[in-house]
């Protein structure tokens, strides 16, 4: 059986933050799951989720970002379904200009590193 999750909206005072730091980077900034998301080369690398703000680091660099900044968290959309290149950044990250602008050029870095990816065709009805 498959349980439908409803995930609330983030708060206007986030969608405004996103758009102001994704204003910053050369990136399309699209919905993923009805959040707003930012992209280089179509990989997601800067997003909201919820009452959350989500960058990838990839695996390895965001271990070392949660090993270092305790307020970093894994993300998990679901419980037990850890994103493992992703990191939560809470209100207090974000309240932190340096340390945010600093944790989101490193998101961009990653993202574009890696290969462009082919968006996925929707399948009409």
């Amino acid at each position: 059986m498959v349980r439908t999750v409803k995930w609330k909206k983030p708060p206007e005072k986030l969608i405004k933050f996103f758009e102001e730091k994704a204003a910053s980077v050369n990136c399309e900034k699209r919905k993923m799951f009805g959040y707003p998301c930012a992209f280089i080369n179509n990989n997601m690398f800067f997003g909201t989720f919820e009452d959350d703000v989500v960058l990838r680091l990839g695996e390895d660099g965001s271990k070392k970002a949660i090993s270092v900044n305790k307020d970093l968290t894994p993300f998990e959309p679901r419980p037990g379904q850890h994103m493992r290149q992703y990191v939560v950044a809470p209100q207090k990250v974000r309240d932190d200009p340096k340390l945010f602008d600093r944790l989101l050029a490193q998101s961009v870095k990653y993202a574009a590193s890696l290969p462009v990816k082919e968006r996925k065709k929707r399948k009409s009805n």
